[in-house]
Order: structure tokens, then sequence, then C-alpha cells
């Protein structure tokens, strides 16, 4: 997949929509992964350990989502720059800023993947302060509004495992201005790593129906980011 990204802007959605245009059940987890936790949220991998990792199998571009923070972000990004400083025209993945939300939605809480957003925005900072947003901030409609204001894409994370079904959750994230949905995910974490055929089949269905983007992402929480955990 060729993409010329803005190597220096790093929230920069335009390349993003264009990856987000062509993401197939091939994409993840070997050249896009946009679904990745470190150890400064619930995940085991440290920030330059999962990148010296990304750069091993060559990804081409990459989100770090951990929860309510952009701490790992912020330290992967720092380890690159040194990382680029001592291999000068070495190939890196394109390293865009990410964050996993917890919000509410038709009554149940989702989580929503955050991508490409000015994390000096004010309306990103409820959500990266390390802990779960309350009132009408926690509210999905309100969530994607505020993603949105700080320049970024909102994204459905893992569809189908809420209480309540995909097929009714993605309908009303389309509703309230959802940008995409994750729909290649691997529920039941097989080794290796491949998104779930029946699932990712519907999910593609009702984006296509509702104008959404399709992404992937391993959910890495474990040491390998060729597997959940």
């Amino acid at each position: 997949m060729a993409v010329n990204f803005v190597r220096t802007a790093f929230t920069d959605k335009e390349s993003l929509e264009e990856v987000f245009q062509n993401i197939d059940a091939q994409s993840c987890p070997k050249y896009f992964n946009f679904h990745m936790h470190t150890v400064h949220s619930d995940g085991r991998l440290q920030p330059g350990a999962l990148m010296q990792q990304a750069i091993a199998i060559s990804l081409e571009g990459m989100a770090i989502t951990d929860h309510h923070s952009i701490s790992g972000y912020q330290a992967a990004l720092s380890w690159l720059d040194d990382w680029k400083w001592n291999h000068p025209g070495a190939k890196v993945p394109h390293l865009w800023t990410g964050v996993e939300i917890n919000a509410h939605l038709l009554g149940v809480e989702v989580h929503i993947l955050a991508y490409a957003f000015d994390p000096e925005h004010t309306s990103i900072k409820p959500y990266i302060q390390r802990r779960i947003a309350t009132g009408e901030e926690y509210k999905a409609i309100n969530v994607i509004a505020s993603i949105q204001k700080a320049g970024g894409l909102a994204v459905l994370a893992h569809p189908a495992r809420y209480r309540r079904s995909h097929l009714d959750l993605i309908p009303a994230a389309a509703e309230i201005g959802i940008n995409g949905v994750e729909a290649f995910y691997a529920y039941n974490n097989p080794n290796p790593w491949r998104p779930s055929a029946l699932e990712s089949q519907q999910v593609q269905q009702l984006a296509a129906e509702y104008g959404l983007y399709n992404t992937c992402g391993t959910d890495t929480h474990g040491l390998s980011l060729l597997q959940r955990l």
C-alpha cells in the first residue's frame, strides 16, 4: 500500500484517512496496527520495546492507544526520534497520536479509539487524564465530538465485544458522527493473529452501509505486537 506520509505530522488526519480507505483483512498485523497498549495503561510492553518490534516487522503505520493516556505515545515518539538520529535514512513506521476512551452508548459502556488528534487541544484534555470521564463527557456523542474538535478521527473499537450487539451499536455510533469501526479484530485471540471472519464481514457490511472507515488492530496487551495477549 503506497501512501505518502508527512513524516513530521503525527496528527496528520488526511494521510490516515487515505490508509483507512484501503484497510483490508491482510493489513494487520504486519503492515498496519492501530490498537496497541503499553505499560502506560494495561499493556506489558515498554514504549521503546514496542517501537523496536514495529521497526523489526517493518510496520508502515501505527498508533499506540493506551487507555485515557498519551504518555506511552509520547515516550515512543521520543524513542523514535532518538533512533532515527542514530539510523539516518532508515525506514520507520508512521506513528499517529492515539488513545482509547471509555464512553456510554445505548445503555452500555463502549471503547472509542481516537486517532490523529492534536494532543494539546483543549477538547481532548478530559480524555487523557488517566481516568474515565464522567457526566456529559462520558457520553459517546460528546467523546466523538471532542475527538473531532481536536482534529482527529473517532473509531468504535472491537464492535462485537460488548453487552449490546454490534448490529445495534454501529448504526447508533454512525448516527452521532463516528468516523469508523474496527472491522478487523481477532475476538478469540488466535495464534497466529487473524481477524474473526463472521464478525469482520458483518462489521464491514455495516461500515459500507453507513459510510464508515474500516480499521484494524491487534489490541496488543502482552509482549508481542502480533498477538493480543
